[in-house]
């Protein structure tokens, strides 16, 4: 009996020993998503959640509440996941640099002209970007692109004379300087009152991606899209930092593994779908434009003075960096 005994204990010890980390509860956490169920960044959110069940074999249950749904505005994420009033958020980077003055690296005017330069700048900052959101209590998990913002109007552009006076909603405070700066007179408005604003009259243009353009079928009000090349403008996924330590080392690293491999496919994502934005804008009645010589050259103008205020109140390290970007 009491040999039998020693070899349950030794079975049990050794089930014990072989049995995953993570064994027992798994961690349930609710990720807000600040666009509608369809919108590229929700639809990436939702990939990443069935990533992260799949690699954690279940222990690790997201659930993504698309539109905005938990009831938290824009430039609150940041503090709302810090003091975990969310466990997780998508967050438009540009909308809470005024809480954290880097988070607004990406959405500075004409940095990048192409996709592959904004990855570049992505990868240089992505260190500054996992710093500030330390600071603010929470784990930086991935970004991705919104497609390139131009402007949408109901006329072309042409030169920045066609831009004066124009009620241009913005997505946040660097937009707003930029197109203020070209004469315009920008207004910043939650993107669920936009399509009714361009309706009433209350604004006349919206500063976007041809991507946004076709989700918002601007079609039926606007008519024309000005490939500024304005920015790239990123969304982060992030999550509390308290949540983030509570989960065992195999659910993080299934986390991680989630957020690296949705990030790569939502970067190849978004440049697929500029083309696949513009053509199907182009079927709905829209003028896609270039910027000529003298428009750019206005432009470029207004976006160095941009660049010069953010760069002035900036850390030694984001300085640095915008040097690299701004030869």
């Amino acid at each position: 009996m009491r040999v039998l005994k020693n070899i349950l204990t030794v079975t049990v010890i050794m089930l014990m020993a072989s049995a995953p980390a993570w064994a027992g509860k798994a961690m349930k956490l609710d990720l807000n998503a600040i666009y509608g169920s369809t919108s590229f960044h929700t639809v990436g959110a939702m990939d990443f959640a069935a990533l992260a069940k799949k690699y954690s074999n279940g222990n690790v249950d997201i659930t993504v509440h698309p539109g905005g749904s938990l009831g938290f505005k824009g430039p609150e994420l940041l503090k709302a996941v810090k003091d975990a009033q969310l466990p997780m958020s998508d967050i438009l980077m540009g909308v809470v640099s005024g809480s954290e003055h880097v988070f607004g690296l990406s959405s500075l005017p004409r940095l990048a002209g192409s996709f592959e330069q904004a990855k570049a700048l992505y990868t240089d900052s992505k260190p500054l970007y996992e710093k500030a959101a330390a600071k603010w209590n929470q784990k930086f998990l991935y970004a991705a692109p919104w497609p390139p913002s131009g402007l949408v109007t109901k006329k072309g552009v042409a030169a920045s004379a066609d831009i004066k006076g124009l009620k241009t909603r913005t997505y946040d405070k660097n937009g707003a300087n930029f197109l203020r700066e070209l004469g315009g007179a920008p207004l910043s408005l939650p993107w669920g009152e936009v399509y009714s604003s361009l309706r009433t009259g209350m604004i006349d243009s919206v500063l976007t991606s041809a991507e946004s353009t076709k989700n918002g079928k601007f079609w039926e009000v606007l008519d024309h899209f000005t490939n500024i090349n304005y920015a790239f403008p990123l969304n982060m996924v992030t999550v509390n930092m308290d949540y983030w330590k509570a989960m065992s080392k195999d659910q993080q690293d299934a986390i991680l593994k989630a957020a690296a491999e949705t990030e790569a496919n939502q970067w190849a994502r978004s440049e697929a779908k500029t083309v696949e934005a513009l053509n199907i804008i182009k079927e709905n009645g829209f003028t896609i434009a270039e910027p000529g010589a003298a428009l750019s050259a206005e432009m470029d103008k207004a976006a160095s003075l941009i660049v010069e205020e953010f760069a002035a109140k900036a850390d030694k390290k984001t300085k640095a960096l915008l040097e690299k970007y701004t030869k």
